[in-house]
């Protein structure tokens, strides 16, 4: 059995230690331990990205997501997206943008090197901040979702507060869809009590398997009946 090897490491400025590791063909990031991404499944990843430009009928012009991770959101983004379209990515750790230039790029074609894409540095909750009514479309993937936080900092983002910023940030009629590793019964009821549009499409890990889901909510900055889009 292939073991892992340990490729690089970073720390936050709060001493969170973050790991890039390879075993064979598969790269993983952890965090304090606990596992944030890998490369041996992004079938998830892949459907934030469709899905999301789906229910925009593949026209949003200004698009943001909230962590790079391995590359893979922003790769399907990009390949659905228009030519004149500016595709934002904030990621919090400097390393990971680094890693995706230089370790890991290839695994999704590169997405660093698109002229369509604009790399922030920072934390994704200040960068909507400073740019309210800009998004068409918001992807959120920063952390394994609201009930299994790694990093704390990021509770805000799937509390009311959070969510009323994530708002602001969109464009009239715009998207905003959150990642998940779980369905949250607690998040939904914070969705609804927002009163805007929502809904949860659970995405098999293996399709037609039933046992192992992701999960993605959507929530539109309208009023208007959310598409399903499968």
């Amino acid at each position: 059995m292939t073991l892992w090897t340990t490729l690089s490491r970073a720390a936050t400025a709060t001493g969170d230690d973050i790991h890039l590791r390879q075993r064979g063909e598969t790269y993983e990031i952890r965090y304090n331990g606990i596992e944030l991404m890998s490369s041996f499944n992004h079938q998830s990843e892949d459907q934030l990205a469709l899905r999301a430009m789906r229910r925009m009928a593949f026209a949003p012009r200004r698009i943001l997501i909230g962590g790079l991770g391995l590359g893979y959101t922003a790769r399907a983004v990009l390949d659905l997206a228009l030519p004149d379209a500016e595709v934002h990515i904030c990621e919090l750790i400097p390393e990971i943008a680094a890693w995706n230039r230089d370790v890991f790029g290839h695994l999704a074609g590169h997405p660093l090197k698109d002229p369509r894409t604009h790399l922030h540095i920072g934390d994704v909750q200040a960068h909507m901040a400073r740019r309210p009514g800009v998004y068409d479309l918001i992807l959120l993937d920063t952390d394994n979702g609201p009930d299994f936080i790694i990093r704390p900092e990021n509770t805000p983002l799937y509390e009311i507060d959070g969510m009323a910023l994530t708002e602001a940030a969109l464009a009239p009629g715009g998207l905003a869809c959150f990642w998940s590793a779980t369905a949250s019964e607690a998040f939904e009821a914070r969705l609804a009590q927002r009163g805007l549009p929502w809904m949860r499409d659970d995405i098999a890990l293996v399709p037609g398997r039933v046992d192992a889901m992701h999960h993605l909510y959507s929530l539109q900055n309208d009023r208007v009946q959310l598409k399903k889009a499968v």
